[in-house]
């Protein structure tokens, strides 16, 4: 397996993300129904293995926190993609100078507590507003390419 991370700017809606993203169990992300082409808000990296896309990965800066947010193509899961796509995510965000990166998984999401212990088995500690933050450790030298 042979990863590319790879910055989508400016990010758009298209059909890979409609197969991947858009195809989650509803209660997962709050999307609202974008059509092809349509410009995304926060800042995209797509995932390829091989020249396909396998995931997505999301970060929305917020007051030196990042949002976050990933998908991984159902075939791909629990192969490591989405820990590549987190790992991914804490570079952008040190590059940025960031703090920590979070994630709220919603209640209405289906499988809310797989996911949870998924994240907090990756270093993301619950507070008592529902957020899971993992504290960003990645130490990014300035000449660093990610």
């Amino acid at each position: 397996m042979s990863l590319d991370w790879i910055d989508e700017h400016p990010p758009f809606w298209d059909d890979d993300k409609a197969r991947i993203v858009g195809s989650v169990a509803p209660g997962v992300f709050d999307l609202s129904d974008p059509k092809s082409g349509d410009p995304l808000p926060g800042e995209w990296w797509r995932v390829e293995d091989g020249g396909q896309a396998v995931a997505y990965g999301w970060i929305d800066t917020v007051w030196g926190d990042a949002e976050m947010l990933l998908a991984v193509d159902p075939s791909r899961q629990c192969s490591g993609v989405g820990t590549f796509v987190l790992d991914q995510l804490e570079r952008e965000a040190a590059k940025r100078g960031l703090n920590y990166i979070y994630n709220v998984v919603r209640p209405t999401h289906p499988d809310g507590d797989r996911v949870s212990a998924w994240l907090c088995g990756r270093g993301f500690e619950p507070s008592t507003d529902g957020v899971l933050r993992r504290r960003v450790t990645v130490l990014q030298r300035p000449d660093s390419k990610s």
